[in-house]
């Protein structure tokens, strides 16, 4: 989708290729016919279901790209950056599509601090564990 021409006028400019141009297009258009709120710049939880719409093989890393700078384009966030928790899962249904469910997660509070129990004398150690 994204494209880099070597020669030429445009040689060295990073480019969306028309088949992105579309997709772009596609996902604000879903945007906006869902009425998908902005969630401004809040840090998000995303979870992607893939429903892939057949067995062919293919990864699931690769599928999330497009489909956020589509979302950023469509004003769904101010940027990809904002996601601190991704899950992305394989499912199947006829013609494919992707299911986005995106929860701003809460602000951080400043952090307690975590007091561990001491181990029993009898508990192996951490290194013991590992035949250290």
């Amino acid at each position: 989708m994204w494209r880099t021409p070597n020669k030429g006028p445009l040689a060295g400019r990073t480019m969306l290729s028309k088949e992105g141009r579309d997709y772009r297009r596609a996902v604000a258009a879903a945007v906006q016919q869902q009425r998908v709120q902005p969630v401004g710049d809040a840090r998000l939880r995303v979870d992607l279901e893939v429903r892939m719409p057949d067995k062919r093989r293919r990864d699931l890393d690769n599928m999330p790209k497009a489909l956020f700078d589509g979302l950023t384009h469509a004003g769904v966030w101010t940027d990809d950056s904002q996601i601190d928790d991704l899950r992305i899962h394989r499912s199947w249904a006829a013609g494919g599509c992707v299911i986005v469910r995106i929860e701003a997660l809460p602000e951080p509070q400043d952090a307690l601090p975590l007091v561990v129990a001491k181990k029993p004398a009898s508990a192996p150690v951490a290194a013991d564990i590992f035949g250290a």
